[in-house]
């Protein structure tokens, strides 16, 4: 395939590249990664602290997808979401089910009482201490699993080599210190580096335009002879390779 052809091709996985909640069915076959490979396995860990009878609420629950495979009593389930084609899918999946669902952006002002919930989860989203401190109640847990600042950097630099990094201050380190110093007590912590790989071009690139925080700016027109010197890699070793970043912390109040 000529480097025309190799265009259009691409062309045409980038404007497909669309995402509903955080489903990356779309790359079966062409992805893996090091997420089922982690020292933890976060349902497990909720499933080790949450009682059938806790009042519980998922920030960032993307699709809500994850929240559903839980299998908490509906009647006890809350879920935020912010980023807005997420936020109309949990209404029309969530709250026909009964669950307590809102659209929250502003994560130091959620729509909750103080000492609402036993149990907080988030599974890689956003939140503020502070305020995961006030609507927790006493002896409530925080549980959380974050992609780390380093995810997919090799990836990105390999794409685009100037691009900062965007959440420098996302490593468990920093982290656990926040919620240290806002007043929670640290019961578990840990940090992984996993593999991520791709088999051909195209689902690198659907990856990184639906990911556009970590590739900012990225698109196959600006990228496009990164891009075939990552066709390049793979034609050479089968897969172009980096590294996925991850870290999970269980706080107490």
């Amino acid at each position: 395939m000529n480097t025309t052809e190799l265009k259009e091709k691409w062309l045409a996985e980038e404007l497909s590249a669309q995402i509903h909640g955080w489903d990356f069915s779309y790359l079966d076959g062409r992805m893996e990664t090091g997420d089922d490979d982690l020292p933890w396995s976060f349902p497990e860990r909720i499933a080790h602290y949450k009682k059938d009878s806790f009042r519980i609420l998922d920030i960032d629950t993307g699709g809500g997808e994850f929240l559903l495979s839980l299998g908490h009593s509906h009647s006890l389930t809350s879920a935020t979401e912010g980023y807005p084609p997420n936020a109309g899918l949990c209404r029309s999946r969530l709250v026909p089910l009964g669950i307590d669902f809102h659209e929250v952006s502003d994560y130091a002002h959620m729509p909750f009482e103080d000492d609402s919930f036993d149990l907080i989860i988030n599974r890689h989203g956003s939140f503020d201490a502070g305020e995961l401190l006030r609507i927790l109640k006493k002896g409530g847990f925080f549980l959380t699993q974050q992609v780390g600042a380093l995810n997919d950097r090799e990836l990105v630099e390999f794409l685009l080599p100037e691009a900062p990094i965007p959440f420098p201050e996302n490593d468990l380190a920093q982290q656990s210190e926040l919620l240290r110093n806002t007043g929670f007590t640290m019961i578990e912590q840990d940090e992984a580096f996993r593999p991520i790989s791709f088999s051909d071009t195209g689902a690198l690139i659907w990856f990184a335009k639906v990911i556009p925080w970590e590739f900012a700016g990225f698109s196959v027109e600006k990228c496009f002879e990164r891009l075939l010197a990552a066709e390049g890699v793979i034609a050479e070793n089968g897969r172009i390779e980096g590294r996925i970043h991850r870290f999970y912390i269980a706080a107490q109040k």
